[in-house]
């Protein structure tokens, strides 16, 4: 697996595990409600995950794009649909969400090498 796909995957189990272990009653009820939000309902998980990354990368969250951008490998969406969304983000958030463009392409790249 990709050393940058690693990295990034190792660091946010090791700090959610931080951070769930304070036992905040509220970051927990709030994590509880982004997983939920991302569950198959009225829209699939694919097109869940797709939004979610239009709204990271418009947001200008890296880790959020990262996040989301693994979910989409995960689930099987193909590069000219990745390359689909980051087009509709770009549009959205303007030219600022270029850099994020550049930074979600090299992680979707070393997704790439990854095997799902």
């Amino acid at each position: 697996m990709s050393a940058l796909v690693n990295e990034f995957n190792d660091y946010r189990t090791r700090m959610n595990e931080v951070i769930l272990s304070k036992d905040n009653l509220v970051i927990k009820r709030l994590w509880n409600l982004d997983t939920n939000t991302y569950a198959e309902g009225a829209l699939d998980v694919k097109t869940k995950e797709m939004m979610g990354l239009v709204a990271s990368m418009v947001l200008r969250c890296d880790d959020c794009i990262r996040y989301h951008l693994g979910k989409c490998h995960e689930l099987g969406i193909t590069t000219p649909q990745v390359y689909e969304i980051f087009a509709v983000a770009n549009i959205v958030g303007g030219t600022i969400v270029i850099p994020h463009t550049r930074r979600a392409a090299e992680y979707w790249e070393a997704l790439q090498e990854t095997v799902v």
